[in-house]
């Protein structure tokens, strides 16, 4: 366990040294909640509009979508430190370090879940004095449910940038991916809205059911389309599934070098 707490130790220090990551963690989701969902939560006010959103305003049926988007996007953008740690040779360091190469990517991946899950907690607290019919009691479950998440996608991450060799290329790949997933997650617009040929991609995105699992609980159930356990199910097989992946990446980056 002492490579996998160096390593979760070593991510948090990281973050927390660099002030402009602290500052666009705070600035970016009040970016959209005050530019995009308050601009839209007026187009949006009538009787009908609610019933699209699960009886409540837009502004509250977005803010869960925020939440989940934030952590989806930070998690996935870890990969980016792998990449830095290659071309610096830190990874090199960690090779020849007499530890388990699996704890210490895991460490590192845990690390940044839980900073990323942090974020989240950051979004929800600037959330709920905008959103007033977010549910209190939803805040510790969507907490979880997002550790989940950041733990899959920060494991994505991890093991796509142990892959890849040029940091402008991860970063092209990375915004290639983040917007499709994120118009796809239901987190902007009901995934009912959506065309049929759009919705089949819906639900084989990862992102939607962590948004329908958050909003599930911070709004209602009305304004969910799945299953709590199906939500829960499938962001723990993701988690597990994409950490042995990036094990599996980092050793095969151990055989190689």
């Amino acid at each position: 366990m002492q490579a996998f707490t160096v390593m979760f130790y070593r991510q948090v220090l990281r973050f927390f040294r660099a002030r402009a990551r602290v500052v666009a963690m705070i600035l970016n989701p009040l970016i959209w909640l005050l530019f995009f969902g308050l601009g839209w939560s007026r187009v949006f006010q009538s009787p009908m509009a609610r019933v699209i959103f699960g009886g409540v305003d837009y502004l509250t049926f977005l803010a869960p979508g925020i939440f989940a988007m934030t952590l989806f996007s930070q998690s996935f953008i870890g990969g980016v430190s792998v990449i830095w740690d290659k071309q610096f040779g830190f990874l090199k360091e960690i090779l020849v370090a007499p530890a388990p190469r699996a704890a210490s990517i895991a460490g590192r991946i845990f690390g940044d879940a839980t900073l990323v899950t942090l974020q989240g907690l950051v979004v929800l607290m600037l959330t709920f004095p905008l959103a007033h019919a977010l549910k209190p009691a939803g805040l510790l479950p969507s907490l979880l449910l997002g550790f989940l998440m950041a733990l899959a996608f920060a494991g994505l991450g991890t093991a796509l940038a142990l892959k890849m060799e040029s940091l402008e290329g991860f970063q092209m790949f990375m915004m290639i991916l983040i917007l499709p997933l994120t118009f796809l997650s239901g987190a902007i617009y009901p995934i009912g809205a959506m065309p049929g040929w759009m919705q089949a991609l819906a639900y084989a995105n990862p992102l939607t059911y962590a948004v329908d699992g958050a909003r599930h609980y911070l709004v209602g159930a009305s304004a969910a389309r799945f299953a709590l356990a199906l939500d829960w199910g499938l962001l723990l097989l993701l988690a597990l599934g994409f950490l042995l992946l990036a094990a599996l990446a980092f050793r095969r980056a151990t055989l190689e070098g």
